[in-house]
């Protein structure tokens, strides 16, 4: 048995990683992992590894899938057969090179063909031992009987080195003597020949490791100069082992998106279609509701649509009106809100976004207790360990609920404004549903904020960035027992004897025979009609500072010392709504801190100047802060974050140097003074939302994208509606539109045209963005990124 883990990485780069499943050779990691993608890149890779304690962690097998068929898998689940990891097969980065034929007249009057190498640059090359390489290039000319070779310099601790070196190589064959020249290239001696440049990292005293190859047949060339980038490639015997079946298999559910947003005035007609939904009766035939019904997986519209709702301030009327229609397919009181529908989904979507703050002040402090200073709480016989006493356990675990229970209940004050006004309206649609259940107005709020949020995020507290680390098993066992014990306190009138008869587990009936008090159901129901108030409450964010994004990350020295590893150290940083602080470790005093209102600008560093990936620079009275993060997912994440909470600040800066000073100059424009004028204008342009961070473009873009995909289903619900409308009798084939909710199949089929046409304008505005785009693109150019 084994203690396993996965990483997720961009080519090689890792970006996340899952919590160790210790003694297993089957793990199931369940994890979720949803990021931007700052960057371009050729394969999204998942890499299973082998923990181990005292020796290198042993990579195990890898799953690798190229962009360019993440289409195939995406909104499915596949298993795919790990692959097994060779050195001669992890590459990644491209190489600039410019090829030529020459003709050269020799001493003796023939004339010879020479072959001339121009290579330029290499771009995002991988980090060795998670540091920049020393790379260098062999560049050859092979063929059946010659292997001529040459060999640039060395370029210290970059991925992106500069080479600029040119090697010339004679196009000859001694035995090809004709009439014409004795140099003269036959047909046959071309087809044969191929340059191939190989990049190395130096190894100094120890082995040089390949980072890649490139072979270009001279044949292609001619008496032509051929100038591009081409992508590294694994050598031809790398991945050479033959025996995956002992590697096993990894299962992935993968979604990814891939959209390219047009400027703002493109959506209008379409955005304002969305945003009109809740006014449409019946909502079954609005276009947000068209939408959810059309997406084979109704997350998948969920998203977008909740965001863009929210950002236009719409979203607690749609939710009103999809809930309603909910609550007409519900026959028992004790079963409302319980299934996936648009209107639960809707509701789990916005508590994420506007929670975020609410749940990290309300369990924050508790799930930091549970996770640092664990106590013994398994009270499951079959899972007690030698030498537990479950009484104690016990008590144990009646502390812990007890903290996060009392916690919960104070917490009313904190909720955010929109989460009550849902709650609101969701409580009077179920009262006035079953008018003769006094209870179902308070369970129609306990089921989303007890079990699908505080529930939730108690057994998942990384997902929720309530913990910047995974659990270990037996904490994950403690918060998942704490979870199920605050569901069932949540749910109203669940203490009575005769629910203690439906629990699953005979250990968890015992366990709860010490809750049947009446102050827990009094509490509840408080806290429920707190939560479910229209009444002016004390905004959060005024009393303290919203606490935005935590992590562990590397500064630069401010001014100490210049040269040396030392110069760089770990630190815990912290961003809220009022400063930007770093600390020697977490929960820590700060040791530098950075009020937001002094911050100036937020922008990426260059490599060159410290030799390092993933660096950016927070501009402030004093000396520039210069931080390098793990990845560069979590680098685009703190640079958005910062500039999001810092954009309202009134001396932001319009120039920055995006290079460093030093050795009495600025790298990037060689200025020599420290107070020079930044010589390039800063780049960021982001809403100044601190707490709702939305790109309504983006996300209508995103809905268009879904409304093209699903093209078929709208005509064949357009064809339902129109079935329905002229033939009013009894149904002869329900199966070609019994899947959709036709309420009102005319209003239904006119806001159905209305995408319809919308979405083919649409359709020929991104044609003639993709037509634009790729006149200008020039072959060998750097990729035009993409926004995803």
């Amino acid at each position: 048995m084994r203690d396993f883990f996965c990483t997720i990485n961009l080519d090689q780069e890792e970006v996340f990683r899952t919590q160790v499943v210790e003694k297993s050779l089957s793990p199931y990691f369940g994890e979720e992992f949803y990021f931007e993608i700052p960057r371009t890149f050729r394969w999204l890779s998942f890499y299973i590894y082998d923990k181990s304690v005292l020796q290198k962690d042993l990579r195990i097998g890898k799953v690798s899938i190229k962009k360019e068929d993440l289409c195939n898998y995406t909104g499915k689940e596949n298993w795919f057969m790990l692959q097994p990891v060779d050195s001669n097969s992890e590459v990644q980065g491209k190489v600039h090179l410019e090829l030529k034929l020459n003709e050269l007249i020799t001493d003796n009057g023939s004339v010879c063909q020479q072959l001339v190498v121009h290579i330029k640059e290499c771009h995002g090359l991988p980090l060795i031992n998670g540091q920049n390489c020393d790379p260098y290039a062999t560049v050859s000319l092979v063929g059946p009987s010659r292997n001529d070779q040459k060999k640039t310099k060395v370029k210290k601790k970059t991925s992106n080195p500069q080479f600029n070196e040119t090697f010339y190589f004679e196009v000859t064959r001694s035995s090809s003597y004709t009439k014409k020249s004795q140099f003269q290239v036959e047909e046959e001696d071309i087809e044969k020949l191929e340059v191939r440049v190989d990049l190395w990292n130096n190894g100094n005293l120890v082995q040089d490791i390949f980072l890649g190859e490139i072979k270009v047949p001279v044949k292609v060339l001619r008496n032509d100069s051929f100038q591009a980038w081409y992508l590294l490639q694994p050598r031809e015997n790398g991945n050479k082992s033959s025996k995956t079946d002992d590697l096993g298999s990894l299962r992935l559910n993968i979604c990814y998106t891939e959209d390219c947003v047009l400027p703002s005035e493109y959506y209008t007609s379409l955005r304002n279609l969305l945003l009109k939904s809740s006014d449409i009766q019946p909502i079954s035939a609005s276009a947000a509701y068209i939408l959810s019904e059309v997406c084979r997986d109704k997350c998948d519209a969920v998203l977008p649509l909740v965001r863009l709702l929210l950002h236009h301030h719409k979203l607690v009327p749609f939710v009103a009106a999809v809930a309603e229609l909910d609550l007409r397919d519900t026959q028992e009181a004790n079963t409302i809100f319980r299934g996936n529908s648009l209107a639960t989904r809707c509701v789990d979507e916005m508590m994420k976004i506007v929670g975020k703050h609410y749940l990290k002040v309300t369990l924050k402090p508790v799930i930091d207790e549970i996770c640092e200073s664990p106590k013994p709480c398994e009270i499951d016989p079959i899972k007690l360990r030698e030498g537990d006493n479950v009484e104690i356990n016990m008590e144990n675990l009646r502390y812990y609920v007890d903290k996060v229970f009392r916690e919960i209940v104070r917490s009313s004050i904190s909720c955010p404004t929109l989460m009550c006004d849902v709650f609101y309206s969701l409580r009077h649609l179920a009262a006035k549903r079953f008018p003769n259940d006094p209870h179902v107005q308070y369970s129609a709020v306990s089921s989303f904020v007890f079990l699908r949020f505080f529930a939730v995020a108690v057994v998942s507290p990384h997902t929720f960035h309530l913990r910047p680390h995974h659990p270990d098993a037996q904490t994950s066992r403690t918060l998942t027992l704490i979870s199920k014990a605050i569901q069932t306190l949540g749910s109203w009138g669940s203490l009575t004897k005769s629910k203690l008869s439906s629990f699953k587990e005979t250990f968890m009936c015992e366990f709860f025979k010490t809750f049947q008090e009446e102050k827990f159901t009094e509490s509840v129901k408080k806290f429920l009609d707190d939560v479910s108030s229209t009444e002016s409450k004390e905004p959060s964010g005024v009393s303290e500072p919203i606490h935005l994004k935590e992590g562990e990350m590397y500064k630069r020295a401010q001014g100490r010392t210049r040269i040396g590893k030392k110069n760089f150290k770990k630190r815990w940083f912290c961003l809220t709504s009022r400063e930007f602080t770093y600390h020697k470790q977490q929960d820590k005093e700060p040791i530098f801190t950075i009020p937001i209102k002094n911050i100036l600008a937020v922008e990426k560093l260059d490599e060159n100047s410290f030799n390092k990936k993933n660096m950016f620079q927070v501009l402030h009275g004093e000396k520039p802060l210069y931080i390098q993060a793990n990845n560069c997912v979590e680098a685009s994440e703190w640079i958005e974050a910062l500039c999001r909470v810092t954009r309202c600040n009134q001396r932001r800066l319009s120039f920055y140097h995006p290079s460093a000073f030093l050795n009495g100059s600025w790298l990037c424009c060689k200025a020599t003074a420290e107070s020079t004028e930044g010589c390039a204008r800063c780049t960021a342009d982001v809403p100044a939302d601190t707490q709702i961070e939305i790109d309504g473009d983006r996300e209508t873009e995103r809905i268009y994208s879904l409304f093209t995909i699903n093209r078929s289903k709208l005509q064949k619900l357009e064809e339902a509606c129109g079935s329905i409308a002229v033939y009013q009798g009894p149904r002869k084939e329900p199966d070609d539109y019994s899947n959709f909710t036709i309420e009102d199949s005319v209003a239904t089929f006119h806001t159905l045209q209305q995408i319809i046409d919308t979405v083919e304008k649409l359709d020929e505005s991104h044609e003639k963005y993709q037509k634009k785009r790729s006149s200008s693109a020039k072959y060998g150019s750097e990729e035009n990124p993409i926004v995803l």
